[in-house]
């Protein structure tokens, strides 16, 4: 019982892990901080999160978060275009 107990501790003491996805813009919404893939993954971001400028359906954006083991989701640290619009940075 104590060896499952010891187990179920340190499972539950998991390091968040570092992870990142990357789709095609299908909708933002800056007022709401929704951004909607392609792929129909919808992703609500932090308020405070930067943005890159002028996010339009068709941008392609990685965002870099935290994962919570199984749990989902944590933090999300950075979304950057990943391909710059002519001559911006992004």
């Amino acid at each position: 019982m104590r060896a499952i107990l010891a187990a179920s501790l340190l499972l539950a003491a998991a390091p968040a892990l570092a992870d990142q996805t990357s789709g095609t813009v299908a909708l933002y919404d800056a007022a709401s901080h929704q951004l909607t893939f392609t792929d129909r993954t919808v992703w609500y971001l932090p308020a405070s999160l930067e943005m890159p400028l002028g996010v339009v359906p068709g941008d392609v954006l990685q965002i870099n978060y935290t994962t919570n083991s199984d749990n989902g989701w944590q933090a999300i640290q950075t979304v950057r275009r990943l391909v710059p619009l002519d001559g911006a940075k992004g």
